[in-house]
């Protein structure tokens, strides 16, 4: 993938700014004050549940809704100028249709002109952009005949042929096999590292979310309930994230482990999380009852080692605290009115 022209410095730059944004609908509040940034070279994932205010903020910053109140800034372009930030944005919305007659390349090279490229350069910047999401050797295939994953990548292409500053993607792997989401994925990530944009990632998949990105808002009811790093979201949401552990183990094998665990020291609870994966979520004794650090090392070793003992296959252990998933859950938990 081409690196990005220009002077930016990957994540050193705030690529797009929302400040106070609102959105009203008679006496409905959409949006209660939308505040957030991004920087370049980093992906953000947008969350919430149906209702939260995702698909609002989305239209607002893509110019296809205007605020209530509050502004925004892309690339140092002030959103009283939607003509001017159209130009420095790409958008892979939902549900994108395609016209099934063009080829690839026309598809991407009609849009390059309507950017102004003449035509000659137009194919050019086709060809170019179709390599850079593998699609090369389908170049002058018709549209009519890809696969839904190899449409979602011509998406991010036609995204991605005004050479914009910040990209959009709404649910850019849904209805992908985990090999399509993965490689998807594999390429977002790349178009914020090597090209030097700011993505902005909307997407109901939390572990794609939780793989790909370096920063999330997650939205609950028109509110924003939490934003910064993963990392951060993770840490800040529930002082006791570290006093959990998750163990997968096979689905014939949780009885024996919960036996298993009933008799370990330190552990207060142990409880299912889906009964078809296998994974169980482990509450060890927290910092109310007196343990400290060593002490959670100390369960979380004796776990592994009377689990080892009593032969029950282990397929994963994740005793990095809490995920992204069980944090959203949380802080999403009450009901849009």
């Amino acid at each position: 993938m081409n690196q990005a022209l220009g002077s930016r410095n990957a994540g050193e730059t705030e690529i797009l700014a929302a400040e106070n944004l609102r959105k009203t609908y008679g006496d409905r509040v959409a949006l209660k004050g939308l505040t957030f940034s991004l920087k370049a070279g980093r992906v953000l994932g947008f969350l919430g549940p149906n209702g939260a205010g995702k698909t609002t903020s989305m239209r607002i910053l893509t110019t296809i809704l205007r605020p209530s109140s509050g502004h925004f800034v892309v690339d140092g372009i002030s959103s009283r100028h939607p003509e001017a930030i159209r130009r420095r944005i790409g958008v892979l919305p939902e549900g994108l249709g395609f016209p099934k007659q063009l080829t690839a390349t026309g598809y991407l090279a009609y849009f390059a002109q309507l950017y102004g490229r003449p035509a000659a350069e137009a194919r050019h910047v086709a060809a170019r952009l179709l390599e850079d999401v593998g699609l090369q050797n389908r170049a002058e295939s018709t549209i009519g005949s890809f696969s839904h994953g190899m449409r979602q990548r011509l998406g991010i292409a036609r995204a991605l042929v005004n050479d914009p500053a910040v990209v959009f993607l709404d649910e850019p792997t849904l209805g992908l096999d985990p090999r399509g989401q993965r490689e998807l994925l594999t390429l977002i990530q790349g178009i914020a590292r090597e090209r030097n944009k700011g993505v902005m990632l909307c997407s109901h998949l939390l572990s794609e979310i939780e793989d790909v990105c370096d920063d999330v808002v997650i939205m609950n009811a028109g509110d924003v309930v939490a934003k910064g790093s993963v990392a951060e979201v993770v840490g800040q949401a529930d002082a006791n994230l570290d006093h959990r552990v998750r163990i997968r183990v096979p689905v014939g094998s949780i009885a024996v482990t919960r036996e298993v665990l009933d008799a370990v020291p330190g552990i207060a609870d142990a409880a299912l999380t889906e009964e078809s994966s296998g994974w169980l979520a482990v509450e060890l004794a927290g910092p109310a009852n007196g343990s400290g650090p060593d002490d959670v090392s100390r369960v979380r070793n004796s776990i592994l080692d009377a689990l080892i003992r009593a032969d029950v296959p282990i397929l994963g252990f994740d005793a990095g605290g809490g995920r992204l998933q069980d944090v959203f859950l949380k802080l999403t938990a009450v009901a849009i009115p």
